[in-house]
């Protein structure tokens, strides 16, 4: 017979996906022999066997759990029922992995009407007997009958207020007796059933409960978020009960062995003397800090804190313990990796190093990479209530509180007078950047994650959310709806980026803290990764930032967001709307000597590392005004200055604006095609970059550009593109008399390249995948529109395990990387490989590049400490996989 029960002395540590995590620590400190509570645990594939009979416990189970009761019966000298020596359990859900929303705790099972009489006997405690049968009823009609908690309390709260009493330990075991028969009735009134008295009735109904706990609403939403396999299955914990509620010898706690929120090494937890677990959580009664115990029962204290100590170097990381006294006699209910903030996984794990207790690779493993947003952002401080208005796409992380405003001009006002502004749109241009600039947040309820607000807010560090189609706009005037909830301009608003959530009225926040712990445990990941670590930067600002965060390099410099300020937009329309090659030839001019100031800032920001800059990617039509408001102003001047020379000016502008305007923008002209129709806007870039070198060696500083070609589909389009920016280099040389060391590569995003990337290495350098637009043609999803409409459906229902635009879709996607890599490095061995898109700064896809031998990962400055810790964890797990390449920065 298959077995699918487990004795607490027939287990240990490594039988987590069979015992779950609380059974499997239950076994493991019963086996270094701590005081436990004996008892046994149903596995998790017990759980499974019930869904597939149908939601039934199996003849075999039944037959088990029965065997190793009697063996707790025989163990504890008790007997589950018996009046005389009843013996009482606890009956605890455990899964694999630690899920709020599972079943509650029941305590005391095996009460009922004779065994209450038995205990009261026993310890001669009447009071504590009765009031231990009451929690019962409560807590099984509760969890496992389904009887609304409310009942019982109110009825409860209205025995105190007739009786006089301020607190439960007030009443009398007669009090208790008239509240159990009260109790028993409300289970009578709702189910219509009698409160089961048979003990082993109450366990089996118990189990069930657990199991069906494993797929309520709560668990199925919480395994989703978390990407918890639905297969896991959850185990059952049933253990002898101790008890901290018979006197003041009495008590019980929850306690960690560091604290979990600063990391700081001492004993941080709360306990209450004469009480059950449950009521440390209740808040009927206020909890003592942990370390009173220590004066209250020193003895007890002193054993505690030794218990916590060894558990600490047993398992090597901070616990999470639960523990009872009863009559002075310490017990071990259940210990855990605590959970902890950032901050305190940082602290915690360095110290652990500097303790000894662990190596610095495991310290590495100890710390998830996401946590670290919470530490290079603002975010909001959790003990305040939150007034939730609405959730969009959480497109920029960091939280931010501030007066509504709808108007980039008027953004930038408030913000320079010292005010602190949340700027909200329909969606956001070019011609908004001063404002989003000036304010704190963007809110947009148009537009995914890769729309302008989205980007430019990204690049800036500032908090965005995208999308928030629930915001019904109205900018004439100045508010916006959310259902029956109305925001006006100047109300104040808090978000929160990083979720996605918008919330009325102001939230205080938590500002970033870098600790010297914190940049110990990066330094400890450069030494340990072999992978580089670049960050997209288009600016001089963006530039430093990424260098003090510790990129190593720029691995996307996008050049259109140089025109994006306000300043520059008029000569860059001046540009497209130039009816001849003299006259945009003229407006380049006036560009040429910007972004060479723009090119000078990032190199001497990044200090010799390498820069790699993309040359023009968008469609020109992204620089001019909205097609349909341009047609409202021209239908206006029509109507009420049908002769104004303005009138003339805007229909010259919606005629250009409509030649330019395409079906599908993303695939039309934009990329190299601009380059190859307009070859004039790329050479004035590679001068502009030449340029600045020049500039530059005169101060002695060595410079490493790497210019980029992007939106490659054939091999002739690079070929064409790489011998312009020769050309331009030449050109360059003779007039300054300087020599200049560049690459020139391509940005391999669409899937043709990929096919074909043995012939594009023949005139690339370097390959750049650009996994954004490299997924959006894979699957052929629009990224804007697939977030907003069907993405989040897909994800739900499980047609797509995660958002491919936030995680690497490593079986497509991925393959092309690959494919790309291999044709590439089959032609040119010493091919450099990165990838610049969103992908290089999210964790499983840092180890996806790691694995296929790509030479970096790109991302946002301000997820380059992610990325560098992600990519040493990558290493850590994988270093027996031989490397086919040495990588480079």
């Amino acid at each position: 017979m298959k077995k699918f029960v487990y004795m607490f002395n027939e287990g240990n540590s490594s039988m987590k996906e069979l015992l779950g995590g609380k059974g499997a620590n239950l076994a493991e400190m019963t086996s270094i022999g701590l005081p436990v509570p004996f008892g046994f645990t149903i596995s998790t594939e017990s759980c499974n066997a019930y869904y597939d009979a149908g939601k039934e416990i199996s003849p075999d189970v039944q037959e088990q759990i029965l065997q190793a009761l009697a063996r707790l019966e025989q163990t504890t000298g008790k007997r589950l029922g018996e009046p005389s020596n009843p013996l009482l359990v606890s009956v605890r859900s455990g899964a694999v992995f630690s899920m709020p929303g599972m079943m509650d705790t029941i305590l005391n099972l095996g009460m009922n009407d004779e065994t209450v009489e038995g205990m009261a006997k026993l310890t001669k405690n009447p009071r504590f007997a009765y009031d231990s049968y009451r929690r019962f009823i409560q807590m099984f009609s509760d969890v496992v009958l389904d009887v609304d908690v409310f009942f019982f309390e109110q009825l409860l709260e209205e025995y105190r207020e007739k009786h006089g009493y301020n607190s439960d330990p007030e009443l009398t075991a007669e009090d208790w007796q008239e509240v159990i028969a009260g109790y028993k009735k409300i289970v009578k009134d709702r189910t219509r059933k009698e409160f089961p008295q048979e003990p082993k009735e109450q366990l089996f109904l118990a189990i069930n409960s657990v199991f069906d706990s494993w797929n309520n609403q709560r668990a199925i939403v919480y395994r989703r978020l978390n990407k918890i396999p639905d297969h896991l299955g959850t185990a059952v914990n049933i253990q002898s009960m101790v008890f901290g509620n018979t006197g003041d010898e009495s008590g019980t706690g929850v306690a960690f062995t560091r604290n979990p929120s600063t990391g700081e090494n001492v004993l941080y937890g709360e306990y209450l003397i004469n009480a059950q677990g449950e009521d440390v959580v209740a808040g009927i009664r206020t909890p003592q800090p942990i370390a009173t115990l220590e004066s209250e029962m020193p003895e007890v204290f002193q054993q505690f804190a030794e218990t916590c100590h060894l558990l600490e170097q047993h398992y090597q990381d901070m616990q999470d313990i639960e523990f009872t006294v009863e009559r002075g006699k310490l017990f071990i209910l259940q210990t855990r990796t605590g959970k902890r903030t950032a901050q305190a996984a940082i602290r915690i794990a360095v110290e652990m190093v500097e303790e000894g207790i662990i190596d610095k690779k495991t310290a590495l493993l100890r710390v998830d990479p996401e946590q670290l947003n919470q530490l290079l952002h603002r975010r909001i401080d959790e003990s305040y209530p939150r007034n939730h208005l609405a959730k969009g796409l959480p497109a920029s992380p960091g939280a931010a509180t501030g007066a509504v405003v709808f108007d980039a001009d008027e953004a930038e006002q408030l913000g320079n007078d010292g005010k602190r502004v949340i700027l909200v749109r329909p969606e956001t241009t070019p011609d908004d950047i001063h404002g989003i600039i000036a304010a704190q947040a963007v809110v947009t309820s148009r537009g995914g994650m890769t729309s302008h607000a989205a980007v430019v807010a990204r690049g800036m560090g500032k908090a965005c959310i995208c999308g928030c189609e629930a915001l019904k706009i109205d900018l004439k005037e100045k508010q916006f709806r959310i259902g029956d909830t109305v925001v006006n301009h100047g109300d104040v608003i808090t978000i929160d980026g990083a979720t996605g959530e918008i919330m009325l009225g102001e939230i205080p926040m938590i500002e970033p803290q870098l600790s010297e712990e914190f940049q110990l445990l990066l330094a400890w990941a450069d030494e340990a990764r072999k992978l580089g670590v670049r960050a997209n930067a288009d600016n001089p600002e963006d530039a430093q930032k990424a260098f003090e965060f510790g990129a190593g390099g720029i691995g996307l410099c996008r050049t259109e967001h140089m025109f994006m300020d306000a300043k520059r937009v008029p000569i860059v329309q001046k540009m497209i709307l130039a009816s001849n090659l003299e006259e945009r030839e003229a407006a380049l001019a006036e560009l040429l000597p910007m972004q060479q100031g723009d090119f000078e800032g990032i190199f001497e920001a990044m200090q010799g590392f390498p820069v790699t800059i993309r040359l023009l990617d968008p469609p020109l039509h992204e620089f001019l005004p909205d097609k349909e408001e341009l047609l409202v102003e021209v239908t206006k001047l029509q109507i009420l200055d049908p002769s104004s020379a303005e009138l003339v000016e805007k229909e010259q502008l919606l005629k250009k604006v409509r030649q330019l305007d395409e079906f599908n923008p993303m695939l039309g002209h934009r990329g190299c095609r601009l380059g190859m129709i307009h070859p004039e806007i790329y050479e004035m870039q590679a001068k502009a970059i030449f340029y600045a070198i020049a500039k530059l060696a005169d101060k002695g500083l060595e410079v490493k550009p790497e210019i980029m070609i992007p939106l490659v589909g054939h091999v002739n389009e690079l070929k064409e593109m790489r011998q312009l920016v020769i050309d331009a280099a030449l050109q360059v040389q003779e007039e300054t008399g300087k020599t200049f060391d560049y690459l020139i590569g391509t940005m391999i995003e669409i899937p043709r390249a990929a096919l074909t990337a043995d012939q594009i290495a023949e005139e690339a350098d370097f390959f750049s995948f650009g996994t954004n637009d490299l997924t959006q043609t894979t699957f052929g999803y629009s990224r804007d529109d697939a977030e907003r409409k069907f993405l989040q459906a897909y994800i739900e229902n499980k047609v797509l395990p995660e958002n491919p635009f936030a995680v690497l879709d490593q079986d497509g996607v991925g393959k092309l990387v690959e494919t790309g890599v291999k044709l590439g490095r089959a032609k040119k061995p010493q091919l450099k490989t990165g990838i610049c898109g969103e992908h290089g700064g999210e964790k499983s896809s840092i180890e996806f590049c790691y694995l296929t031998g790509l030479d970096y990962v790109s991302c946002s400055p301000y997820r380059v400490p992610l990325a560098r810790l992600a990519a040493a964890q990558a290493t850590i797990r994988h270093e027996a996989v031989e490397r086919t390449l040495q990588p480079q920065i």
